[in-house]
C-alpha cells in the first residue's frame, strides 16, 4: 500500500488517516486553501519502472492542520518554497477532497521545518482547532500545545498579525479618522476643483 500513488484525497484509507501516516510529496501550487501536491509514494526499484508507464496525475489538496492562514502567510509560502519541492505531510484528517496535514520541508541536509508551526511563529496566521482527530487523543493535545507554543513567540516578539502600531502611527490613524479633518480635507478638494 506505501507504493501506491494516490491521486485524490479520498482514495487515501481511512487506516492511513486514523494511524497518523506520514507520505511524501512534490509540491505543485500553493493556493489560498492550501497547497496542491503530488504524492510520490516509496517506491521499491522494481515497481519503479512499472509505475511510471501506469502513472495517473492527480494532485492532493492539503491544508495546514491546525493554522487559519492569512493573506500574508499565503505570500509567504509562495516566496520560501520552490515549485516541486519535496515535503513531508502528516495526515491528521479529511474533509471531503481536502487533507489536514503537519507539513515538514527539508531545510538543509540536516535540519526540517515544520510549515505549520513556522507560519504560527511569523504571526502569519492564527492557532485555530485541528480537525479531523479527537479530542481524547494524545497527538491532539501535544499538536495543540506545539502550535499555540508557536503562536504565542509570534504574540511576544510583535510579529505578523500581533504587531502592534506605534505611537505615530496610531496618532496618524488617529488624526486621519477625525470627522473634522474628513470634512476639512473634503473642502480642500472642493476648493481645488473650483479654482
Amino acid at each position: 500500500m506505501m507504493t501506491t500513488k494516490f491521486t485524490n484525497a479520498l482514495e487515501i484509507p481511512v487506516e492511513f488517516i486514523e494511524k497518523n501516516v506520514k507520505l511524501r510529496g512534490r509540491l505543485h501550487q500553493i493556493t489560498e486553501q492550501g497547497f496542491e501536491i503530488e504524492h510520490v509514494p516509496i517506491i521499491l526499484p522494481i515497481i519503479s519502472s512499472l509505475q511510471r508507464r501506469w502513472r495517473t496525475d492527480g494532485l492532493l489538496l492539503i491544508r495546514l492542520a491546525g493554522v487559519e492562514l492569512t493573506p500574508d502567510g499565503t505570500v509567504w509560502l509562495k516566496k520560501e518554497l520552490k515549485p516541486s519541492q519535496m515535503m513531508w505531510f502528516q495526515l491528521l484528517g479529511r474533509k471531503d477532497s481536502m487533507l489536514d496535514c503537519l507539513v515538514v520541508v527539508s531545510k538543509g541536509r540536516f535540519s526540517s521545518i515544520c510549515l505549520n508551526e513556522e507560519i504560527l511563529r511569523q504571526g502569519l496566521g492564527r492557532t485555530v482547532q485541528v480537525e479531523g482527530l479527537s479530542h481524547e487523543s494524545r497527538i491532539y493535545w501535544k499538536l495543540q500545545k506545539r502550535l499555540l507554543q508557536a503562536e504565542l513567540k509570534a504574540v511576544k516578539r510583535n510579529k505578523g498579525i500581533w504587531k502592534e502600531a506605534t505611537f505615530l502611527e496610531k496618532l496618524r490613524e488617529h488624526i486621519n479618522n477625525n470627522k473634522y479633518v474628513q470634512k476639512l480635507k473634503q473642502f480642500a478638494t472642493w476648493l481645488r476643483i473650483r479654482l
